[in-house]
Formats: structure tokens, sequence, C-alpha cells
């Protein structure tokens, strides 16, 4: 397999960012959320998530927000491994989704989750290319093409382990001209013409609005990625944050994640 070692430092970087960045509205305190009666009770709730979430965590956020009047959810969206170090060396947050068993075990092997993970959603590889598929990139083999430029993720992220499976499954071998420290960035090489291919969820090709068009990959079947969540132990907003993680996994946010291409667990 390739030599990936350069990412390192990318990775150490990442990490630095501790103040997350808000998807919701402005500040608040801590608080809980609004009682069964429709009292607002105010509260930020600072989520932790995987960048393969944003756009299904962005509309069940309108969702749970107007649900719960006076409760702000403010999201830090990044690679799962980045957010699980920077859980584990003390960053505030309230929830953590991750993209992946491993870096979730991270969390929960450090005492810093309650209770138990739950799987919310599963996720399977594609491969993202412009429209109309110009370098007519048919499979996971063409990605070793000479000349052909591909972006995968770093091989700490949930995406570039699965990505490093199906090569093993398919038996390719692909130099990237790049590894990237979440599956977003990845998307985003391809989109803006600076990378023939990426190896990406479904999900993004899906939310890409037509900037990429996905290739099949036969082996993806052998690198399902498992979504879990958990309330963080340190949290001080527990009311709204265990209500948040059962609406992530009730009907309306099975409904979204479904409608966004994600699997049942």
């Amino acid at each position: 397999m390739r030599i990936r070692g350069r990412v390192a430092g990318a990775a150490l970087a990442v990490t630095a960012l501790f103040a997350p960045a808000g998807c919701g509205g402005g500040a608040g305190g801590g608080g809980t959320a609004a009682q069964p009666g429709g009292e607002a009770q105010g509260g930020t709730l600072t989520v932790f998530a995987a960048a393969s979430l944003t756009g299904t965590f962005g509309d069940l956020e309108k969702k749970f927000e107007a649900a719960n009047p006076g409760t702000d959810v403010v999201f830090n969206f990044a690679g799962s491994s980045a957010l699980a170090q920077q859980i584990n060396q003390g960053a505030p947050a309230d929830v953590f989704a991750s993209a992946d068993q491993n870096n979730m075990t991270k969390v929960t092997d450090a005492g810093n989750a309650q209770g138990q993970p739950e799987v919310f959603a599963t996720n399977t590889l594609q491969i993202a290319v412009a429209p109309q598929n110009p370098k007519q990139i048919a499979s996971l083999q063409d990605l070793s093409r000479p000349g052909l430029r591909t972006v995968v993720c770093a091989p700490q992220v949930p995406c570039g382990s699965a990505t490093e499976k199906v090569e093993k499954a398919a038996g390719v071998d692909i130099t990237p001209v790049s590894e990237e420290q979440d599956v977003k960035s990845v998307l985003q090489k391809v989109t803006t013409g600076n990378a023939d291919a990426g190896v990406v969820y479904r999900t993004d090709v899906a939310a890409s609005t037509g900037q990429a068009e996905g290739v099949d990959i036969p082996q993806a079947s052998e690198a399902v990625n498992q979504y879990p969540i958990v309330v963080l132990k340190n949290t001080k907003n527990a009311e709204p944050a265990q209500k948040w993680v059962q609406f992530v996994n009730g009907d309306e946010g099975r409904q979204v994640l479904g409608a966004a291409g994600f699997g049942a667990p």
C-alpha cells in the first residue's frame, strides 16, 4: 500500500480547532431544551459530527430547533479522527457523531462518553467524477491509470480507512495526488477541477447537486461504514443532548438520512 506519513502534520493542525464551527444561530449558555409543555428553556447544544453528515444534520437542526424552542444547535464538522482527538483533549462538546466505530471507540475508551453509542446510519463508497465522466472512469482499477489525478481521504479518516479496504479487496493500489482530512475536501477537489476523481461516500455525490457524478465500486460492500452517536461525559446540556440523539435515531432522523442516501443501521 502507499506511504502516507505526510498527512500527520495536517491532522495535528486540525485538532487545534477546538472552537466549533457554528451552523446554528447565536450563542447561549448552558441550559436545557424546551419541556413537553412547549416553554422555551434556552441553551446551546454543541454537536461534533463527521463531515459527511453536514447536509443531513443541517436539515435536522431546523426540525429539532422548531420542536425545541430556545435550543440552538451548533456544529463542528470535521474528520472523525480529528473530532475524537479534540474531544479527548478536552474540547467542549455535548454530542459526538462519528463516521466509524474506530474513532468512537477512542472516545469511549478514554471515558469521555455517557452510556453506549448507538449506530444510526451506514454509508458506502463511490468514485466521484466530473459531470459526464470526461475521463471515462468505470472502475476502481481505472484510478491507477498513469496521469489520472485521484484524491482520497487520509488513512486515519473513516473514508480513508474504507478506501484502503476496497483497494485491497479489488487488488488495486492507488497513488493519490493528495490525501485530505475529511471527505468534503476530497469532493471539493473533484468539483473544482483540481482532481479527476475522488473516493468519497455515495451520500456526498448525491449532495453535490450535479457538480459530480458517482461511479459504483463493487467492492464497496467490503467497507460499510457504521455511524455511531453518543452523549459526551462532560456535557452541561444533558437533556437536550439526549433529545438530539433520540431525534437522530427517530422517524424524522431516519427519513432525512434515508433521503440523503444513508443506509439503515
